[in-house]
């Protein structure tokens, strides 16, 4: 299989996620409330008051009824400490990677997934650098820069999701043959300031010789 693609990446829609799930996306809403129910059922089976509970792990109230109404993505931190204050043995602190993933719309897992099914990833962009060589502070200049700007949230849920596809450029098990390629315009353009963009210059630099290197 080969994923191809020449866009806008960054300002496409197609990266991520925050810690609200997709009410849109019926997957990501089932586990994120199945976990609910579940940090839900330790909790009082610990004999303790949401208000309690999120004492003992360093949350508000509220934060603990969000999550075990499944209306809010618990952050790894609030997992951890949950699976620590219950003592569930590892039992919650292993829906991590569950709710990294519902962090995102399902439409996004879907380009990961073929992304990372793929045996080619070939790609073309004139308007940025390719989302997948982007460094972090060039990914936030790109979506600082959409107008109407994007909320706060919004921003944090593409960036995760830009996060989670770039995985793929250190994988051991995905290494698919990657192509990129980049109009001129996009390597002088100062997106984010000349620095911004000097270090996003070296990380490609380095991106090329880790490419050759696992070829």
């Amino acid at each position: 299989m080969s994923a191809g693609r020449s866009g806008t990446d960054g300002v496409d829609g197609l990266d991520g996620s925050g810690w609200g799930p997709d009410f849109e996306d019926d997957d990501s809403g089932a586990v994120v409330a199945a976990l609910g129910r579940q940090i839900k059922l330790w909790r009082t089976a610990a004999g303790l008051s949401q208000a309690e509970f999120g004492a003992a792990i360093g949350y508000g109230e509220n934060q603990v009824y969000k999550v075990e109404a499944g209306s809010r993505i618990p952050r790894p931190e609030f997992l951890d400490r949950a699976d620590e204050v219950l003592g569930a043995g590892g039992r919650i602190a292993a829906m991590k990677e569950d709710m990294a993933e519902a962090r995102y719309p399902k439409k996004v897992r879907g380009v990961k997934k073929l992304e990372d099914e793929a045996v080619e990833l070939l790609a073309y962009n004139n308007s940025v650098i390719e989302g997948l060589l982007q460094t972090e502070e060039y990914a936030e200049a790109v979506f600082g820069n959409r107008r109407p700007p994007f909320s706060e949230e919004e921003v944090e849920r593409r960036m995760a999701g830009r996060t989670a596809r770039k995985q793929i450029l250190r994988s051991p098990t995905a290494q698919p043959v990657f192509s990129f390629a980049q109009c001129e315009a996009t390597l002088r353009r100062e997106i984010g300031g000349r620095m911004v963009l000097r270090r996003q210059l070296e990380h490609l630099v380095e991106i090329g010789q880790l490419l050759r290197l696992n070829s």
